[in-house]
């Protein structure tokens, strides 16, 4: 159905977004689907992790993604809410890896710029340049599934980026 379809993913044990986006050459790129996947803060972080897997492992077995973009974590002072984010990322790896997808992983200020051309750039300003890439499907309202859309749509323009580059 499309060129290529790749799955952005914004990883967190309580929510994790996750966004299909497809891209035809010449015809941009269209939101397949896009969600956050929450868990339960009364479940054992074991159970959560699981429940994630196996959420991510469905998503990549009924889209076939050419790739998976996963936002790197970045440390900041809460070590503990970093920690979990590392568990959910690495959750996701595994997934990849047993489907054998391909995973990219980008920094916040990689995904801005790649978006908005300006890595300090706001929530909104990303989400508006968002709207002007996006042919169908539009940028989701939930803000964890909106940002695994800027994370696939950022791999999707550093892969054509990438591309354009080795024809040279």
């Amino acid at each position: 159905m499309f060129e290529r379809l790749v799955i952005g993913i914004d990883p967190g044990t309580a929510a994790t977004g996750v966004a299909a986006v497809g891209e035809d050459r010449g015809k941009g790129a269209h939101v397949v689907s896009a969600e956050t996947i929450r868990t339960s803060a009364k479940s054992a972080e074991p159970e959560r992790l699981r429940s994630l897997y196996l959420a991510v492992r469905a998503l990549f077995q009924t889209h076939r993604p050419a790739a998976v973009a996963v936002e790197r974590l970045m440390w900041g002072r809460n070590v503990g809410s970093g920690m979990s984010v590392a568990r959910a990322t690495g959750v996701v790896l595994l997934a990849a890896a047993e489907m054998s997808v391909p995973v990219h992983e980008y920094a916040p200020l990689e995904v801005k710029m790649a978006i908005t051309g300006n890595g300090a750039a706001r929530k909104d300003d990303v989400r508006r340049m968002l709207e002007r890439f996006l042919t169908v499907g539009g940028v989701p309202g939930d803000r964890d599934a909106a940002d695994a859309v800027a994370v696939a749509v950022c791999h999707l323009h550093r892969a054509r980026a990438d591309l354009t580059a080795a024809r040279r």
